[in-house]
């Protein structure tokens, strides 16, 4: 077939439609060759070949073009080849192959430990040529040498062996010996001043680490200790969570002051910086995109319990740099971002409008965070200010690191050294870490490794088999060993399985106790309470009777352990018979009591004292400082609405969920419905039942609360914050008994009454018992 162009004159318009005839005419042609050669357009891929023994496989997308295959296997194996892509011309990359009699198909294979060959100055057993998982192998030196280490380790799922690295010396040289880790040669056998150390790993395995380490002045060795990984090596959550936080603590520095613990403690003239990356880039799945978000968003928050105020520069980079969080803002704007606004920050992202630009620019990422260090320290020196000169400056970045523009990072991280470290009169520090997501083997380990920076008995560089697992690690980096007097703290269990059953968990709420009382007539009365401090109970004054003996209280800490009680003591005013004369035959005023422990406990995500208010610890909770740290204040911004959120909990550590009615009218229809309690005459008023020592919860109205039931007297009130427990009330009474065991539900005519911490009386009678622990604002 011919194309004719039938046009009377050669004008402009008809030369283009000329154009347009010829390209058409070209790639159909082009098109129809590629047919004929084969090339389909778009096609699906076939299923045929893919699946994997011992094992299966998910597609994100079916066979179309794009879906992704990811192999898994059972625990303590592995998929040579982890994922692979539907292309456009309908092919799998990598091409799966076809199994044979003498070539077998995919498999999952059993996980290898490297090999322990480096082991000096003693002797390993059993002696084998491969290491799987779960075989384990013991260490055990010659004579005058000494191990240190571990004495036996096991090979885990992950690819590595537990414990440290077993090491065998005299302890004769200036730095210790710093021993040959499983799977690596080392060469270098001085251990004084200056002498180096050099490694390298056999196998193909990719050395994680140091390289090289010199021994120092100090008797410490410069660098990590190397470890090599396979490809299919990765960290766990629980490894993670320990190595990340004791680094990233280590940077924070630390203030150990009695109850108060070890503390994030920067001076005034001391600022934190932190930078966080994000890769978007075309090799990153958007699920793990929005998982890693999440956990950025979590680590934030986590951050946040230290009772520091950090400035954030985050960014996402694929081809560019997309700023979501500016930290220049805070000195040239003067303003800083609340973190509910960063986390909005993050939360509004749109992924898909950089999906255009999705290649991935590492050294790009690194040029940003360098730019905006510049910047910084160029506007401290104009105004002669020290504020970048003590600043410390924390880099974490998730990528695969498989970096293929911009060129390669390392001279960008170089110029960030530069500008922290270069001048060794300052006192900046600065610590850059790597968390590798999306497919184990497709991460750049090497690379990602060479970005961390390195330090003995530390390490910045993580690699993470599964996103969702990483959500654990954050709730796992609360390391109670450095958090003992954050008052308030809880492990986040949201994005663990919810589904039922799900019991309750102690890490959850553990300042809570439970309380059994024996009294002078064998009868015995069961309670909750509080732990206020590490040493002190609060709880209801009304569980005691007259004759009570402190050896016959009986403390069940939220660990399960048991405290003895040293004494006990109730509320001065406190006094149940009081208001008979005016047709109130109880009377819960002042029903608050405190349970002094015999020791004091070990804090731990267990056993942990929850926030009370009008207290220091409280004010750091609540980030308050200067004019804003008082009483006043913390009920100010903790009952600040008509319906005030709160939670308390059943003997069973069910959490219960009630509004406090703080608004002037519903306050007072509230308090109105104890006329109905039992033992209250027609001729009683309310306020002679209930005064404003009181919070009240329950009804329907605006919504149909929980209701408190017998053996939760004497429970915490509290609200989160921060997120922090506080506590703002002591359960005390309800006007009626409507727990049937079926329904704890309130109804329009049920109340409950709580003892306000907030009122004068009661903060004096903690101030006069409660003397070590917590520090009472003034």
């Amino acid at each position: 077939m011919k194309h004719r162009i039938s046009c009377a004159a050669w004008s402009r318009d008809c030369v283009i439609m000329a154009k347009i005839c010829l390209w058409t005419y070209l790639f159909t042609l082009i098109r129809v060759s590629c047919l004929m050669l084969g090339a389909t357009a778009d096609s699906d891929c076939s299923e045929d070949n893919l699946p994997i023994e011992g094992g299966h496989y998910t597609l994100s997308k079916g066979v179309k073009v794009g879906s992704v295959l990811v192999y898994h296997c059972p625990s303590g194996y592995y998929s040579p080849v982890r994922s692979r892509r539907c292309l456009g011309n309908g092919k799998w990359d990598p091409l799966p192959k076809r199994s044979r009699p003498t070539r077998p198909g995919l498999q999952c294979k059993l996980v290898r430990c490297p090999y322990p060959l480096g082991f000096q100055h003693g002797s390993v057993s059993p002696l084998q040529d491969k290491y799987y998982v779960n075989d384990t192998t013991t260490y055990e030196c010659f004579s005058d040498y000494k191990l240190s280490g571990s004495e036996t380790r096991v090979c885990n799922a992950n690819g590595k062996w537990s414990g440290s690295t077993p090491i065998c010396s005299r302890n004769s040289d200036h730095c210790p010996d710093p021993g040959v880790p499983a799977g690596t040669r080392r060469t270098g056998n001085e251990f004084y001043i200056g002498d180096k150390v050099a490694y390298r790993c056999e196998d193909a395995l990719t050395l994680i680490g140091s390289n090289e380490r010199t021994c120092k002045e100090s008797g410490e060795w410069t660098g990590q200790e190397p470890e090599c990984y396979y490809e299919y090596t990765y960290d766990t959550p629980v490894e993670i969570a320990e190595v990340f936080s004791k680094s990233i603590q280590t940077t924070l520095t630390e203030d150990v002051n009695k109850q108060q613990g070890k503390k994030i403690n920067l001076d005034k003239d001391g600022n934190l910086h932190i930078y966080i990356a994000l890769d978007a880039s075309d090799s990153i799945d958007i699920n793990i995109f929005n998982q890693s978000r999440d956990v950025i968003k979590q680590l934030i928050e986590k951050i946040s319990d230290y009772e520091v105020s950090p400035k954030y520069d985050i960014v996402v980079f694929a081809t560019k740099v997309t700023k979501i969080v500016d930290i220049t803002d805070y000195y040239y704007k003067r303003t800083a971002k609340e973190l509910f606004e960063v986390i909005e920050d993050l939360d509004r992202f749109d992924y898909d409008k950089i999906r255009d630009n999705a290649g991935t620019n590492i050294a790009e990422a690194f040029h940003h965070i360098y730019h905006q260090m510049s910047l910084m320290k160029t506007r401290a020196e104009l105004e002669n200010s020290i504020e970048f000169e003590n600043s410390s400056h924390i880099i974490i970045m998730f990528t695969d690191g498989e970096a293929n523009m911009g060129g390669k990072p390392d001279g960008k991280i170089n110029q960030i050294k530069d500008i922290i470290l270069g001048n060794k009169d300052n006192s900046r520090t600065l610590e850059i870490y790597m968390f590798g997501v999306g497919e184990i083997d497709d991460m750049q380990k090497a690379d990602l490794n060479s970005y961390a920076t390195k330090k003995d008995k530390e390490k910045h560089v993580f690699y993470v088999d599964d996103m969702k697992k990483l959500h654990e690690t954050f709730d796992l980096m609360l390391d109670e060993s450095t958090s003992v007097g954050l008052c308030g703290l809880h492990r986040d269990y949201r994005y663990k399985d919810a589904s039922p059953p799900n019991p309750p968990n102690p890490m959850k709420q553990p300042w809570l106790v439970k309380i059994s009382v024996t009294h002078e007539n064998g009868l015995s009365s069961n309670c909750l309470g509080s732990l206020i401090t590490p040493r002190w109970v609060l709880t209801a004054a009304h569980c005691f009777k007259f004759g009570d003996l402190s050896e016959k209280i009986y403390i069940t800490l939220s660990s399960g352990e048991i405290a003895v009680v040293k004494k006990f003591t109730l509320h001065k005013e406190f006094n149940i018979s009081s208001k008979k004369d005016k047709g109130v035959s109880e009377s819960y005023d002042y029903d608050v009591a405190l349970i002094q422990l015999n020791e004091t406990i070990k804090v731990s995500d267990k056993k942990r004292p929850i926030c009370i208010p009008c207290t220091k610890e409280t004010s750091a909770a609540l980030k308050l400082v200067g004019s804003d740290d008082t009483c006043e204040r913390h009920e100010k911004i903790l009952l600040n609405k008509d319906h005030v959120q709160a939670i308390f909990l059943s003997k069973e550590r069910k959490m219960k969920h009630a509004l406090i009615k703080q608004g002037m009218h519903q306050k007072k229809s509230c308090f109105e419905m104890a006329i109905n309690a039992n033992g209250v005459s027609p001729k009683a008023k309310y306020t002679d039942v209930v005064t404003d020592i009181f919070l009240c919860t329950g009804g329907i109205d605006p919504q149909t609360d929980d209701a408190a039931c017998k053996g939760e007297s004497g429970g915490a009130l509290f609200l989160e914050r921060n997120s922090r427990s506080i506590q703002v009330g002591v359960i005390s009474w309800g006007v009626q008994d409507i727990c049937t065991g079926v329904s704890e539900k309130s109804s329009a005519t049920h109340r409950d009454y709580h003892i306000s911490l907030f009122k004068v009386q009661v903060q004096q009678f903690l101030k006069d018992n409660v003397k070590d622990g917590v520090t009472f604002l003034n």
